[in-house]
């Protein structure tokens, strides 16, 4: 692997923002309400606006419909297609390097182009016209499926053969710190016979999830071959799809999630460009059966990515990491949602988010959420404090993390967080 980049800009050690990542998102710096896109650089934010307005990518593919960078979201640069992710990650690279001058030693530029990140105000990276969630993970189907059906059904006939999904609901997709309103609806009824139950959710839990953000989209009817995967994904996010067991539980049959499902999922605020994670690329577990053409492909598209989620209570000083997984044991990935999305004419759109279900690991302290960290909520969760969870309660704040790491250098992706609050009324 190649000597990690060097940036004039100083970049802590251990940060998630090293020159070699550049992660895209959208923020509105202190003296302006008006959002538009950046990159983060260590502790800074780079605004791309002032850059394009300042002449420095006006050689590059970026087309002739108006600033790509001076807008609310990511989507315009996203339709624009690898050509110009790729030049434009080179352009920055080379103008953000310790031994190129442009930047550098324009005090003036730098002064209007840098912002530190804890100054300004992040934004939903994308504007996202459709959000379909997978079930990727085969440790976590199998937990969810001996829960309520034994282990000798946990996998559904279906499972080894196609990335199974839903339709989510995109409306409710919100940016990292963003507070979540505990849902109200309908739960399962405590006995046969009897009505079910309504009111606030009790088992209200957490997804730790990676998602996948579509740059270029297809034309209605004409599939993306597995091959060409990645001319159409323009990098991932974490996610964190909120899901509340109980509701989920009475809905889910025949139809699948509803309500229990659709009331807020959060995704990180910056996109970390699949260019930069193309050193962390392994070989994904082995396929049994074999699936079918469409989804066969000799491309290593697992990740090497350490993922872990954070439980802080109301009653707690610090945070306490509660799970740490990894995205290399993704059985179904992120090539494969999106050829088998698209087999039947499907058209993905740029700022599409394609996301992978809970990632789970073998072991307990590897579940990727607390359904399955307390087995139903059979086997409490006991935190530093003495405090026990089997599912969230109100003022629980979670916060989710990735980053892959080798040689040196740290692809990280920040951090996706949301407070729970109490339900409405």
């Amino acid at each position: 692997m190649p000597a990690p980049l060097r940036s004039f800009v100083e970049v802590p050690p251990g940060s998630d923002f090293p020159l070699d990542n550049l992660p895209y998102g959208v923020f509105a710096p202190p003296s302006s309400s008006q959002p538009r896109v950046g990159v983060a650089l260590g502790d800074v934010v780079v605004d791309l606006a002032v850059l394009e307005d300042a002449g420095l990518f006006e050689d590059l593919p970026l087309g002739n419909e108006g600033s790509v960078f001076d807008a609310a979201s990511l989507n315009r640069f996203l339709a624009l297609g690898r050509p110009s992710w790729d030049a434009v990650r080179v352009r920055l690279q080379h103008l953000l390097s310790a031994e190129t001058s442009a930047l550098r030693d324009d005090s003036d530029l730098r002064t209007r182009a840098f912002h530190q990140q804890r100054d300004v105000t992040l934004h939903l990276p994308m504007e996202v016209g459709d959000y379909t969630d997978f079930y990727a993970s085969r440790e976590h189907a199998t937990n969810v499926g001996t829960m309520f059906r034994g282990a000798e059904n946990a996998l559904q006939p279906n499972w080894k053969h196609l990335p199974v999904g839903y339709h989510g609901r995109a409306s409710s997709i919100v940016v990292s710190g963003t507070d979540i309103r505990r849902p109200t609806g309908q739960r399962r009824p405590e006995s046969e016979g009897h009505a079910p139950g309504f009111g606030p959710s009790h088992q209200l839990d957490f997804e730790l999830e990676l998602g996948v953000v579509i740059g270029g989209g297809n034309t209605l009817g004409a599939p993306i071959a597995i091959e060409d995967a990645a001319e159409h994904i323009f990098g991932l996010v974490l996610v964190n799809d909120w899901s509340a067991r109980d509701i989920q539980a009475w809905e889910y049959v025949p139809l699948g999630p509803f309500l229990g499902k659709n009331f807020a999922t959060t995704v990180s605020p910056w996109v970390v460009p699949l260019a930069a994670l193309e050193p962390f690329r392994v070989a994904p577990p082995a396929q049994d059966p074999a699936p079918l053409p469409y989804l066969q492909t000799d491309t290593a598209w697992a990740f090497d990515i350490a993922l872990e989620v954070a439980l802080q209570t109301p009653a707690m000083d610090a945070p306490h990491v509660i799970t740490r997984t990894n995205a290399r044991g993704l059985y179904w990935t992120a090539a494969q949602f999106v050829a088998h999305h698209t087999v039947g004419g499907c058209n993905l759109r740029p700022g599409d988010l394609l996301a992978s279900g809970t990632v789970s690991g073998e072991v307990p302290e590897s579940a990727g959420c607390l359904l399955e960290r307390t087995w139903r909520g059979t086997r409490p969760l006991t935190l530093p404090n003495g405090e026990t969870r089997t599912f969230l309660d109100d003022g629980d704040r979670v916060t989710l993390r990735g980053h892959a790491e080798r040689d040196g250098l740290r692809i990280g992706f920040g951090e996706a967080s949301g407070t729970v609050l109490p339900a409405a009324g």
